[in-house]
């Protein structure tokens, strides 16, 4: 008992320094909004369309919005979509590579366009859940995490190839949270970070991109992926309430777990 006891306390953190400036990115995240966000705002504002021609005639209004405000908003929509703020972003990426959309008009101009604005956008957010993780791991409570044997596993599993890892997680289309959060608290270099996530995001939302336009699904991808979204997320949901269940004292295993 007194063994490891001993060698929990020697590897528990001792300073947390992780060089990672919290305020700084918050600072350029916000400016960076501003940059997209304000000219958006004005290019909305010279569109000839009522909130009247929205609700009455979504398709052909949206149809007949301008490219660079269409890509705009699906950029601004994505740099929000990370673990604290879990909103879907399958359907808009979709919506936007729908033939009606006509961000360019074209297959393989649509799909890169679509690809590349969405993966930047996505890598923001998931930069934005790197710097909130790491703002969490500062706290030595929470930093014991580090400690545990699970965390030994799944940091040795991690290890043998990150970036690789980070990459595919970010292609199939189940939730990184986990992974983010497995490569934050393995503290790995933010630059490999977002690249690996920017490959990621660029593959999936390609593929997405290119059978929606290939096959002219309109609004079909767009309600279904939104569909598979909402599904997936009552499943999580179901599965924490029913972990959060197990886990009181005296209703399951976790609960007897922690006793121990």
């Amino acid at each position: 008992m007194e063994r490891s006891s001993t060698a929990t306390t020697e590897r528990a953190p001792a300073g947390l320094p992780d060089n990672v400036s919290i305020r700084r990115w918050f600072a350029f995240y916000g400016l960076l909004v501003l940059a997209a966000g304000v000219p958006m705002a004005l290019m909305i504002r010279q569109q000839a369309w009522t909130w009247h021609d929205w609700a009455h005639d979504t398709a052909r209004t949206f149809a007949g919005t301008e490219a660079a405000v269409k890509l705009l908003v699906f950029g601004l929509y994505l740099s929000m979509c990370c673990t604290f703020l879990p909103l879907p972003t399958g359907w808009i990426v979709a919506g936007v590579a729908t033939r009606e959309a006509a961000v360019t008009g074209e297959l393989w101009t649509t799909v890169l366009a679509v690809a590349a604005v969405g993966a930047a956008a996505s890598t923001v957010a998931n930069l934005n859940d790197y710097h909130i993780f790491t703002w969490l791991l500062r706290s030595r409570r929470i930093a014991r995490v580090r400690t545990s044997r699970i965390y030994e596993a799944a940091s040795a599993w991690f290890g043998r190839a990150p970036f690789f890892i980070l990459v595919v997680f970010n292609v199939i289309p189940i939730p990184v949270d986990v992974v983010r959060m497995l490569a934050t608290t393995y503290r790995y270099p933010r630059l490999p970070f977002a690249g690996a996530n920017f490959i990621g995001r660029f593959l999936r939302y390609g593929v997405i991109s290119f059978v929606t336009f290939w096959w002219n699904l309109g609004w079909i991808a767009v309600v279904s992926l939104l569909a598979l979204a909402v599904v997936l997320g009552a499943t999580r949901a179901a599965r924490a309430l029913a972990r959060r269940a197990l886990g009181r004292p005296g209703g399951g295993p976790k609960g007897r777990e922690t006793q121990t």
